[in-house]
């Protein structure tokens, strides 16, 4: 008998566990639910504080004693008690010696709205990201690119060797070591003439970019910026109360008729591929840019985002390297070959405007974690970026040519390619097409293409005919012939 009364109170315990926890007061019902993930003091408190400002406990109102509401929830004294000192806290209930808690008066006009009238949480999160078969988003990188394991034995060495620096901030700069891995780098690959001293370590263009905004601040107000070009730049500066002043780009670049015409005294120049045309801006133009920029006390921003990827020769000096103590201020990324996710790049500033950055960013603490850049410079000193950035060269260099055949076999005569032999991207203009931007990429999400907005790129006009942005990097050779197989059907 006694064993059957034990099974038949654990069976009754286990059903009581299950149930929801209901407890009412006046016209007031609070439930506890044990099968939700919430807290139940937490379940408690927010169905009380949503009474009160909602108004369904009026001011002054008295609250069951935390005993008299533990029996009515049968629930823990201490869940009901946990309840009670949060909202005490807060002040939605105050107490009076002997007598209980009672609800505090509150304008219910400025009252914060109350919980049941919020949306859910749902509501503000995004829905899954669209899954396209062919995504030629010019960023895209190639899935099994990143060295997962080479970066975890640099990760690991990393933090073995220099765990004791990870309880202190690091230098504002970045880390020297990392910095001068950058430094030689830059003038071994770029022709990038420069010191440790004078590069900063950032979490990405967007940085580097907000950095050079607030230096520059008190003495310039206009930039010109490529048209068409780069998004980021300009939303950047114009955050930052600038002036933006689109100048056209042709085969030479920036258009420097157009730019000495303004009243522009920055320029944001991507000279060894044009985003997004691909143009390379021959020397004599980057002379006549540097000259512009000394005569006037004016500044170049030379953004050198994917050099290493030129296909055929080698890649193209910097603009910097012509004029290392001139007005320019260079900015690299490890973004466009390893990966973006890590928000690596670097800001190479002139002796110029170092001073100022040092006084306006006194303050700050370092904004890239001492620990990725631990790794990134054991990844650099060990020998395995340069090794990383050949190996990618010869990936996309395939995968470059495959597009190239594709567009040749698929769209012929009716399609004209620019900037192929460097980068992510070709730009294809369409002449003949009858289709708008609008209506072929529209057609191409509806077959499964994913496609770039060419005209994101233009400040102002538009280009004669139908353009596309085709990336290629996040395919492999048979997604992307397909994929355009399926877009020369669409145009």
């Amino acid at each position: 008998m006694q064993r059957g009364s034990a099974s038949h109170v654990d069976k009754k315990s286990n059903f009581k566990k299950q149930l929801k926890l209901v407890a009412m007061t006046g016209d007031d019902m609070y439930i506890l639910n044990n099968s939700n993930p919430v807290p139940l003091y937490k379940q408690l408190y927010n169905q009380i504080r949503e009474h009160i400002l909602s108004g369904k406990l009026p001011a002054e109102s008295r609250l069951p004693s935390v005993r008299d509401m533990a029996i009515e929830l049968s629930a823990s004294r201490n869940t009901v008690d946990g309840a009670y000192q949060e909202l005490y806290a807060e002040g939605y209930i105050y107490s009076r010696p002997r007598s209980g808690y009672f609800v505090s008066a509150l304008n219910q006009e400025v009252a914060p709205q109350a919980l049941s009238g919020k949306p859910g949480k749902n509501d503000y999160l995004p829905g899954p990201p669209s899954c396209f078969a062919y995504d030629f988003h010019p960023a895209r990188l190639d899935p099994e690119s990143f060295p997962t394991e080479l970066w975890r034995k640099c990760f690991i060495e990393g933090l073995r060797r220099n765990s004791e620096q990870l309880v202190q901030y690091g230098d504002l700069q970045g880390d020297w070591g990392l910095r001068s891995l950058i430094q030689s780098y830059l003038e071994r690959s770029r022709g990038v003439t420069c010191d440790p001293d004078q590069i900063i370590v950032c979490t990405g263009l967007q940085q580097s970019l907000e950095i050079v905004a607030q230096v520059l601040k008190e003495s310039h107000s206009v930039v010109a910026v490529e048209n068409p070009g780069y998004h980021l730049p300009r939303s950047v500066f114009q955050n930052h109360s600038y002036t933006i002043f689109p100048v056209p780009v042709g085969q030479g670049g920036i258009d420097l008729n157009h730019l000495k015409a303004s009243n522009s005294t920055i320029a944001y120049v991507t000279p060894s591929h044009q985003l997004p045309l691909g143009y390379v801006m021959p020397v004599a133009n980057r002379l006549a840019l540097i000259e512009w920029a000394e005569s006037g006390g004016n500044f170049i921003i030379e953004d050198d985002y994917d050099s290493e990827l030129r296909y055929h020769g080698k890649p193209i000096p910097s603009l910097q390297g012509l004029r290392p103590t001139g007005n320019i201020i260079y900015s690299g990324t490890f973004s466009k070959l390893l990966s973006p996710a890590l928000r690596l790049s670097y800001l190479v500033l002139p002796y110029s405007l170092l001073a100022t950055y040092r006084q306006l960013y006194r303050a700050y603490f370092p904004s890239v974690s001492l620990l990725e850049q631990r790794t990134m410079a054991t990844f650099m000193g060990q020998g395995h970026w340069e090794r990383h950035i050949r190996r990618m060269r010869m990936i996309y260099k395939k995968k470059h040519d495959i597009l190239l055949r594709s567009v040749d076999t698929h769209f012929g005569a009716r399609a004209v390619v620019l900037g192929q032999g460097a980068g992510l991207h070709v730009v294809l203009i369409l002449p003949d097409t009858l289709h708008s931007e609008a209506e072929i990429i529209d057609r191409a999400r509806q077959r499964g293409i994913r496609l770039y907005p060419f005209s994101d790129f233009h400040v102002t006009g538009q280009p004669e005919a139908a353009t596309l942005l085709l990336g290629f990097g996040g395919m492999n050779g048979s997604e992307i012939e397909q994929g355009i197989a399926i877009l020369s059907q669409i145009c």
